[in-house]
């Protein structure tokens, strides 16, 4: 059988231990040292027998078992694998970012969500950060603490932003769909970019006006629309059925569990298109930018919700691998990062979340 090395293998030391790891197979794996120098002879395609012999001064037989135990890991691939073609896959369209950003990614997904009562009870016990930090020795300048304008409707929905868990179940009207799909992730406009052709803005600041970022609602309790999965056109700004018999319990499965998606009309599952990114940005620190990217639309998606008199939900928790296979996605040309979730909050009536602005009301500036 013909073999060769694995694209998408890192190796370093932990705990005195030489690891490899493949990102993309999830496969980590303490080995003697040696391992490397066999990993090094299948740079192109060949045979455990071949390799063999270029190790005379060890038994053939453990060579070769070494060989098939590398294989077994996945360290090693036949180019009629499956798990050979992934692996060539991942390694032509994540190349410019690899190995850097390709082992961060793939080696963080699908990795397990748990509320641990023991790591709770250590974060109770103290053993937690500093929540702010100071610089005791150094000259201060007391600033007013006041917002010009307390009563401004952007300040208000600023402070009135929280995250929810618990939503009524009411419909929520297509037209607020529709706005918060237009605010959020449509075009506020469209720029000439001259060599770069024209350009889509957003309301959400993105590097290089790429927006690689896709939106993907799944519709559970809106008015006029069937329930099911979608994914969001820009273009059109039109909702693309993908799956009707996507249901909340498939949306909450697919977020451990979260009370919120399981609660809420609708719930986003935003992705990236990684080479809209990487086909500009070619060094691995644009993976950054990309994340960054997500978090400057998730807070648009929180305030413009909340200016909708709805309440936001966000999380990072979610199963990778079988979210983008409900997507319709392959997980490296285009791959999950976050879930947003939205619905009118269940709250008492009392709860008017304005403690900050009436302090800010009753501040006395000396």
């Amino acid at each position: 059988m013909l073999l060769r090395r694995a694209h998408n293998l890192v190796c370093y030391w932990r705990d005195g231990a030489f690891v490899i790891q493949n990102h993309l197979s999830g496969t980590e794996v303490s080995l003697a040292p040696m391992a490397v120098e066999i990993l090094a002879a299948f740079t192109d395609p060949t045979t455990a027998d071949e390799v063999a012999k270029a190790f005379p001064d060890h038994d053939p037989e453990s060579c070769r078992a070494a060989v098939a135990e590398l294989h077994g890991f996945g360290f090693l691939v036949a180019d009629d694998e499956d798990a050979a073609a992934r692996d060539a896959h991942l390694a032509e369209h994540w190349r410019s970012w690899s190995p850097e950003a390709s082992a961060l990614h793939f080696s963080s997904k699908d990795a397990a969500y748990t509320d641990s009562p023991e790591v709770n009870a250590d974060f109770r016990a103290g053993t937690r950060s500093p929540l702010f930090k100071t610089l005791p020795h150094a000259d201060r300048i007391l600033l007013p603490r006041a917002p010009l304008d307390v009563d401004a409707d952007f300040v208000r929905t600023l402070y009135r932003r929280r995250t929810h868990r618990r939503f009524r179940r009411e419909p929520l009207p297509l037209p607020v769909l529709a706005g918060l799909l237009a605010m959020v992730f449509g075009p506020s406009e469209f720029l000439d970019g001259d060599d770069f052709g024209a350009l889509m803005k957003r309301t959400s600041a993105a590097g290089g006006s790429r927006h690689e970022l896709e939106a993907y609602a799944a519709v559970f309790d809106v008015e006029g629309v069937t329930p099911g999965l979608y994914h969001y056109n820009v273009l059109e700004h039109s909702l693309e059925l993908l799956d009707e018999g996507f249901t909340r319990e498939r949306a909450a499965y697919l977020s451990f569990d979260q009370e919120a998606v399981a609660q809420a009309p609708v719930t986003f599952f935003v992705t990236a298109v990684v080479s809209r990114m990487s086909s500009k940005y070619r060094a691995p620190r644009a993976y950054r930018v990309m994340l960054m990217n997500a978090g400057h639309l998730g807070q648009t998606f929180a305030l413009t919700a909340t200016a909708l008199g709805l309440g936001p939900f966000q999380t990072a928790a979610f199963r990778d691998g079988e979210l983008e296979a409900a997507l319709g996605v392959d997980g490296i040309t285009e791959t999950a990062l976050y879930v947003l979730a939205a619905g009118v909050p269940d709250e008492r009536p009392e709860e008017r979340y304005t403690a900050g602005l009436d302090a800010f009301r009753r501040a006395r500036l000396h």
